[in-house]
């Protein structure tokens, strides 16, 4: 491998970081408006706000991924332009993403060092660069294999690679947008320990998380957002999640916690799944009737993605049979799932489940296009009506119909997750992951729908990592440990029980 130059020397502590009226438009469209922050070295900055409030955005420009157009950013009182990731990094920024930046196919060592390696007379000095490497992870207290590919670690491990990799670059800002989204709870405990760590030494961190009380207990001051707009920046002592949901959201928030409504006693079995197998699971059998929320919990990699893939279709079955509404649905095969009203939210919107460079009205309109379609034809205003319909049932705020959903907020592509099987509901809807990387507000519209939908007969089976997610939206838990359904409990079952069966 070639690089340029040694790393930058890292600063003594932080820069004072200096926004002064920063916005960004996109067209006619403006995202971020007037922000105005002062934030002092070593200190830990929340930044707090409903999906599409402008928090990813404003973490982008400080780290050069966006550039502002109106407003500047200084430096210890000397203005900067941060006009890309290079000129940031430059300035000792790092910004980690929600997507991480890393290369799986090579080494934790390369990926820390990619495209900065140190050199003498254009000869990398590997040595200098693992000596180094060593000292940052003993510092923070990780425990990583340099020579181990990327691809092999766990998303937590890949997260200490990001932190370990910008420390590596000289930073002392850390921008940190979502960092514990897909963490479980050791990953995050050892993730929040280490930002404590740097805060304490003088490294900066400013983290969008929609973990409120995460954020409480994290953070020094918060700044929250609303539509683009600056609401309040203070002392996060004195606040609580109610009270900052209320800042968020601009009116007091329903609860989260709904309980389904019965399911009736002569319900039908809308789906049977019978000693469903591949490498990855064994003899996965259950029933779940019209109306009905079952809920798939476990600990990371214990199945319950696999189980949900492989009954939609997705992943190949080498054993067991699905039955909906009492007809066999052909084994291995997407199409036959979908044409049997089966409806898959995966775990990963952006790799499984859109089409990001396309825009929203195409992504919803694409499961029912061979419906719908009349001698080859669309209808151009039946489907522009579909579509509406679809988004309003779901919450999606502003006109986004002709917006590439790669350029959404995350909880707004996850409604379009959503809104793209509500144009033709299906009998059985499979739910991974719900309300992975989205706010309060977009969660509980997300629940919301999720027991409308049961309520009006469709058959519902949720897989999330958040247990206490499962418990209050499920009529029943079954928990899975290492591909195997090993425990069912009703809905009054404690969440230490479960976790017990997905234990021991």
């Amino acid at each position: 491998m070639t690089s340029t130059t040694d790393a930058p020397a890292a600063r003594v502590t932080a820069p004072t970081v200096v926004l002064d009226n920063v916005g960004k438009s996109y067209g006619s469209t403006s995202v971020l408006r007037d922000v105005s922050l002062t934030i002092v070295p070593g200190e830990i900055h929340g930044l707090l706000g409903e999906n599409g409030a402008g928090k990813s955005t404003l973490l982008k420009i400080l780290g050069g991924a966006v550039v502002a157009d109106a407003g500047s950013v200084s430096f210890d009182g000397e203005r900067v332009r941060i006009g890309s990731p290079r000129d940031a990094i430059d300035l000792g920024v790092s910004l980690i993403a929600q997507e991480l930046a890393l290369v799986p196919q090579r080494s934790v060592l390369e990926n820390i060092f990619l495209g900065r390696w140190r050199n003498t007379a254009g000869f990398a000095r590997t040595g200098a660069d693992r000596a180094h490497a060593e000292r940052l992870i003993r510092d923070v207290g990780f425990a990583l294999d340099l020579d181990a590919p990327v691809s092999s670690l766990s998303l937590g491990q890949a997260q200490q690679v990001e932190i370990v990799k910008a420390l590596a670059r000289g930073s002392q800002v850390l921008c940190l947008d979502e960092p514990t989204a897909a963490l479980g709870e050791q990953d995050t405990e050892n993730l929040l320990r280490v930002l404590r760590q740097l805060a304490a030494r003088g490294t900066t961190i400013i983290i969008v998380s929609h973990f409120l009380d995460e954020i409480l207990g994290l953070a020094d001051r918060i700044t929250v957002l609303r539509d683009g707009d600056q609401i309040i920046t203070d002392d996060a002592a004195g606040y609580t999640a109610d009270s900052l949901v209320s800042l968020m959201v601009g009116r007091q928030m329903e609860a989260l916690e709904r309980s389904p409504e019965p399911v009736a006693a002569d319900a039908e079995v809308a789906i049977r799944v019978s000693g469903l197998g591949n490498h990855r699971i064994s003899d996965i059998s259950f029933e779940v009737r019209r109306g009905e929320i079952l809920g798939l919990a476990g600990l990371m990699g214990s199945g319950r993605s696999e189980t949900l893939n492989a009954v939609f279709g997705g992943d190949r079955v080498t054993s067991g049979e699905v039955w909906v509404e009492g007809r066999k649905v052909r084994r291995n095969s997407v199409r036959a799932g979908i044409r049997s009203r089966i409806a898959l939210v995966p775990e990963s919107r952006k790799d499984q489940g859109l089409v990001l460079g396309r825009s929203a009205s195409d992504n919803i309109a694409l499961p029912s296009l061979g419906r719908r379609q009349r001698a080859g034809f669309i209808g151009a205003v039946r489907e522009r009506a579909i579509v509406d319909s679809a988004i309003q049932a779901v919450d999606i705020r502003g006109r986004v119909q002709n917006v590439s959903v790669g350029a959404l907020s995350g909880g707004n592509q996850q409604k379009v997750l959503f809104a793209k099987w509500l144009v033709d509901p299906p009998a059985v809807f499979l739910i991974d992951e719900p309300t992975r990387g989205v706010d309060v507000a977009a969660k509980a519209n997300i629940h919301r729908l999720i027991l409308e939908l049961a309520a009006a007969g469709t058959a519902v089976i949720v897989a999330s990592s958040e247990l206490e997610e499962v418990l209050s939206l499920s009529h029943r838990v079954v928990v899975m440990k290492k591909g195997r359904i090993v425990a069912e409990f009703d809905r009054t079952a404690s969440a230490d029980e479960v976790m017990t069966a997905a234990f021991l």
